[in-house]
């Protein structure tokens, strides 16, 4: 890397450690050799100098002086690794699967689906990168909210987007999430089925609870069960949505008084509950797996990783992936 950077953190960043920020940009960067370039004062925040747990805010101007690393990002993709970045070299790392008929990403949080209000970059406009030889841009069969991350299914051709679209409206399909909520709930799994509609708000449309016989309430059902537990504070829970509404997940996991960490939308301040330290305000929750009816037949099953700031918030909780267990087909 030639000359000095000036990188200003980002909001989704902010809170993070210092020695977690530069792992995050700079992969390559031992913790030997980022405490030295700290020691000298090479490094600095807002022109001071600063230690490996100094936690950076949004806003922050980082001085990253030149270094002999690799800047090209290695690990798990966010969405601020991906900023710079072209399509096909973003969607080529979110691949999971990929055959003649579908593509299979793992989509990391923070990245919308399609676009909208406030959207910079998607996965529908990425996909432009990737049309075949006939000119056929592949098509999104589902979506996920920008702020979930995990399993997106695209299908590569028409043909394949009617199979695929056919099964989840069909609901031959099977979804798992993962989700760290507040609190435990007081059965072990059960199953939530509510009524739920969309009203505008002065932050946007949200979903929320139907009253009984409400117009346009449309009915949703999930079913959860606990994995894990912080004592009685946190609970990791796999949910499978029945019915595919928007923020079902969201607002079952509220409905039930357990709201998922690090929501921006659902979560209810509760002033007799801290939030624990160490634990990123993003939303936790994962489509961790889908078996899906391929088009040619059979069933195609795909998991997907933790992502980075749900594997911080495991490992302080010491939650073990491998007590999720391999998915039901």
């Amino acid at each position: 890397m030639a000359g000095v950077q000036l990188i200003q953190v980002d909001p989704e960043e902010s809170g993070m450690r210092l020695d977690r920020w530069f792992k995050t940009h700079f992969p390559g960067l031992g913790f030997a050799q980022l405490q030295k370039l700290l020691r000298s004062g090479q490094i600095r925040v807002d022109g001071g100098r600063v230690k490996t747990d100094r936690r950076v805010h949004s806003g922050e101007t980082v001085r990253v002086p030149p270094m002999d690393v690799d800047e090209k990002p290695t690990g798990p993709l966010t969405s601020n690794t991906i900023k710079n970045r072209g399509d096909d070299d973003v969607l080529r790392q979110m691949l999971l699967h990929e055959d003649d008929k579908v593509l299979v990403f793992n989509k990391p949080a923070g990245l919308a689906v399609q676009g909208g209000s406030g959207v910079t970059r998607n996965v529908d406009e990425m996909l432009e990168a990737w049309r075949n030889k006939k000119g056929e841009k592949p098509r999104l069969v589902h979506r996920l909210d920008r702020d979930t991350a995990g399993v997106l299914v695209v299908a590569r051709s028409r043909s394949a987007a009617q199979s695929l679209t056919a099964a989840f409206r069909e609901r031959t399909t099977k979804k798992t999430y993962w989700a760290l909520v507040r609190g435990v709930p007081r059965e072990k799994e059960g199953k939530i089925s509510t009524w739920l509609i969309k009203e505008a708000t002065d932050d946007g449309d949200r979903m929320r609870v139907a009253k009984h016989g409400e117009q346009g309430a449309d009915h949703a059902v999930s079913y959860y069960k606990i994995i894990d537990k912080a004592a009685q504070n946190l609970a990791w829970l796999e949910f499978e949505p029945y019915t595919g509404r928007t923020h079902q997940l969201r607002i079952h996991a509220l409905h039930m008084g357990h709201p998922i960490i690090g929501d921006p939308k659902y979560y209810q301040f509760d002033p007799n509950w801290e939030f624990p330290g160490g634990i990123q305000k993003r939303l936790h929750l994962l489509a961790r797996h889908i078996s899906v009816p391929h088009p040619d037949g059979g069933r195609l099953s795909v998991t997907a990783p933790l992502p980075p700031h749900m594997v911080q918030s495991w490992n302080l909780l010491g939650f073990e992936e491998a007590t999720g267990g391999e998915p039901d087909e």
